[in-house]
């Protein structure tokens, strides 16, 4: 079985929870099928072909740089018997390839454009196109994975013309091996982190979608003796930036132990703060399932994180607080936040437990060697004629 895994993001270049996905199942897959990952940047390796927007097109809108990488794309896996597409970046590359050589395509749903609207902030009327290839590629795709149940739902809703039988469930997994408790005091002292004091971690994007301004505002509640350690870079827009770089600003202001590492951290830096962080916080407006609390699960950590999409099926309540999102009421949100924050932290034998019980359920129901087998069998399927068109 000839697989061509399609994705903006490939290692090194990884800035999101899509990126890890296929990273580590082209890593599984490969043990069960002939792969070939196509994924943005340049140079060649093996298994790997890494493809550029057209020079010709510099300076243009990001949603037609894009295509212009899609059709490289959809050039190349000629030789696939089925592709698979991940995110709007490459879902356009895999419904080209699906009519020009008769393949089935297969998409795993990260996210969804309808639910994302301050995209347009970033793309401008490019936000249109993303938005079509996303609903041509999904409505006319042999099979669907969402990452959660919730983020089925949300498919079907977004998305009424799709046959609810060819949307599948294959939550995201976790390299429990990789992402396990690493205590590295040095770690801590290389970003100016207190190793005496506890701390509130945060890894993301600066977006809307992963809420670290609410953060920020919720951190004023913090007992003056925890820190907050903000791993947040590739902010999406201007605006965004200046109303974190505003916050931070202020927040530093007014307290001690308020630390930004704006750069790109290698993995294991990565999991050595997460290992000695006192709780994860992932207070995401939007989040089909959010890898990044499986990590911290698997660092041993406690999470608390907003109760929206696929959050919950992630981080249960022997694992972490959930704190309920309503657009409407942020400032009870942010409140709720930080409470459930404090809480946490002060109560060191409840997070323990709850750290624990997150390092036991990311081991047993998250491995990504259980992910990539059930993604194989959806293949078979899809190429016996097994699920709906």
């Amino acid at each position: 079985m000839k697989v061509g895994l399609l994705s903006r993001e490939y290692p090194p270049d990884v800035y999101g929870g899509a990126g890890v996905h296929v990273e580590f199942l082209a890593r599984e897959l490969r043990a069960l099928a002939d792969v070939r990952v196509h994924c943005w940047g340049e140079g060649r390796e093996a298994g790997v072909t890494r493809h550029a927007a057209w020079p010709e097109l510099a300076g243009a809108n990001d949603a037609l740089r894009t295509f212009s990488v899609d059709l490289s794309m959809a050039a190349a896996v000629a030789d696939r018997d089925l592709v698979h597409s991940h995110t709007w970046y490459a879902n356009l590359a895999g419904h080209l390839a699906k009519l020009l050589y008769g393949i089935p395509h297969v998409i795993t749903s990260h996210s969804l454009e309808p639910l994302r609207p301050w995209k347009a902030e970033q793309l401008g009327g490019g936000y249109a196109l993303s938005c079509w290839a996303e609903r041509t590629a999904i409505e006319t795709a042999d099979a669907v994975i969402a990452v959660s149940h919730g983020m089925r739902t949300d498919i079907l809703e977004s998305y009424p013309a799709i046959d609810p039988d060819r949307v599948h469930v294959i939550h995201n997994g976790i390299d429990t091996g990789l992402y396990r408790p690493r205590p590295s005091p040095d770690a801590l002292l290389r970003h100016g982190i207190d190793p005496g004091r506890p701390y509130v971690l945060f890894v993301g994007r600066i977006t809307r979608q992963k809420g670290v301004p609410h953060l920020l505002r919720a951190a004023r509640q913090l007992d003056p003796d925890i820190q907050l350690v903000l791993c947040a870079g590739a902010p999406d827009t201007p605006e965004i930036d200046r109303e974190f770089r505003a916050l931070f600003e202020e927040l530093s202001g007014t307290r001690s132990g308020v630390h930004w590492i704006p750069e790109m951290l290698p993995r294991p830096e990565v999991i050595h703060l997460l290992t000695h962080a006192a709780v994860f916080a992932c207070p995401s407006v939007y989040e089909p399932l959010g890898i990044v609390n499986l990590e911290a699960m698997a660092c041993a950590t406690p999470v608390v994180a907003s109760k929206v999409g696929g959050i919950p099926e992630v981080v249960t309540e022997d694992t972490g607080l959930l704190v309920p999102y309503d657009e409407k009421d942020t400032d009870g949100f942010e409140y709720a936040l930080g409470f459930a924050l404090n809480g946490l932290v002060r109560d060191t034998g409840l997070a323990a437990r709850m750290g624990a019980a997150g390092r036991q359920r990311a081991v047993g129901a998250f491995g990504w060697d259980a992910v990539a087998r059930r993604t194989a069998e959806l293949y078979e399927a899809v190429l016996n004629g097994r699920t709906r068109q």
